[in-house]
């Protein structure tokens, strides 16, 4: 591609000024629209990036033609975007939860397959500088055979009557909480780091009772010689200047000895035999949010379209973290392990 990527933005919700910071952060990038039911929000957002203000999708397809949108709404109006998108034959980039269930999630996926538009999913995380450095490692053979992983979710966000008020409100409301809404990265994670998952086994609690869903978990994976745990509490903290950095901590056991993620970023390695702790030296911006994971991911999708790079995170290989989130409640629900073909 020689020219630049005309790139048009869905919603304008809290979240959205870490999308609209990466965009322009992306001199191959031409912002050329902004739909959102909040004109108001829009015409602020046009003034400082760029870019027309339209009410809704269509009217910003139609009129503007860009090559990708960029998707930061709530999960209950993916469908109807995504739909608008393949009408028009332009590539999606989805905000997770991915459409909100599985069934529809599918029925998308399937939908840009027919229209033969990418659809891919803002899932960030693994896109967080520490994911990236810690992948490394484990490809370099440093740690020998991994025997099992833990990450303890403690961002300490979930206590009283306003929890999650100041930011995300409607996390209050969701019936299906922790895993479908903020787990669902820490099972791509562990996908990313560690390959697929054979097995899984849940135990869900809900600590908080001013919200609808479960904010405590406690999820056991296997991938194939690896085992994994999830146990996260939204009520408790971790040791960080700033505890939405990492939100928690990270632990991998292995042959040669442990390797460490603290809440402040910080990359360790323990020798087995040896109390000496060495410090695993690499490079991170802390910008906007998770390390400025947000821009990685940005940057990655931009690749692929100026270079050709292959797309981590499409939408057909997202499904899988969907059909792990199924399977965490029903694991929860029945009491039981599950296994995943």
């Amino acid at each position: 591609m020689t020219r630049k990527l005309k790139v048009g933005v869905v919603g304008t919700g809290y979240f959205s000024q870490f999308h609209f910071d990466a965009w322009a952060r992306c001199e191959e990038v031409e912002l050329v629209g902004v739909a959102s039911l909040d004109l108001e929000s829009a015409s602020k957002i046009a003034a400082s990036y760029g870019g027309k203000v339209f009410e809704n999708a269509a009217t910003m397809c139609e009129a503007t033609q860009p090559d990708l949108l960029d998707v930061i709404v709530p999960p209950s109006q993916h469908e109807a975007i995504i739909s608008v998108a393949a009408e028009f034959g332009i590539d999606v980039v989805c905000q997770k939860p991915f459409c909100g269930d599985l069934e529809t999630a599918i029925k998308m996926t399937k939908l840009a397959d027919a229209a033969d538009i990418r659809l891919a999913v803002h899932e960030n995380f693994r896109f967080q500088p520490w994911y990236r450095k810690i992948k490394s490692v484990l490809e370099s053979g440093m740690l020998g055979q991994v025997y099992q992983s833990t990450f303890r979710f403690r961002p300490g966000d979930g206590r009283g009557d306003d929890a999650y008020l100041e930011r995300q409100p409607y996390f209050q409301e969701m019936e299906r909480f922790l895993v479908h809404e903020t787990g669902v990265h820490y099972l791509d994670v562990f996908r990313f780091l560690f390959g697929e998952v054979d097995t899984i086994w849940a135990d869900l609690r809900r600590l908080n009772p001013v919200i609808a869903g479960e904010d405590s978990c406690h999820i056991v994976m296997s991938h194939g010689r690896v085992q994994t745990i999830i146990d996260g509490n939204r009520l408790a903290d971790h040791q960080a200047e700033n505890r939405r950095v990492t939100m928690g901590e990270l632990q991998i056991d292995a042959e040669n000895g442990a390797l460490s993620l603290s809440g402040d970023g910080e990359i360790t390695f323990r020798k087995t035999g040896s109390n000496d702790i060495e410090a695993i030296d690499y490079k991170w911006r802390n910008h906007g949010f998770g390390g400025d994971c947000v821009f990685n991911f940005t940057r990655h999708v931009v690749d692929h379209y100026i270079s050709g790079t292959p797309l981590e995170n499409s939408a057909k290989d997202y499904v899988t973290n969907l059909h792990l989130v199924e399977a965490v409640y029903a694991s929860a629900q029945d009491g039981c392990r599950k296994e995943l073909s």
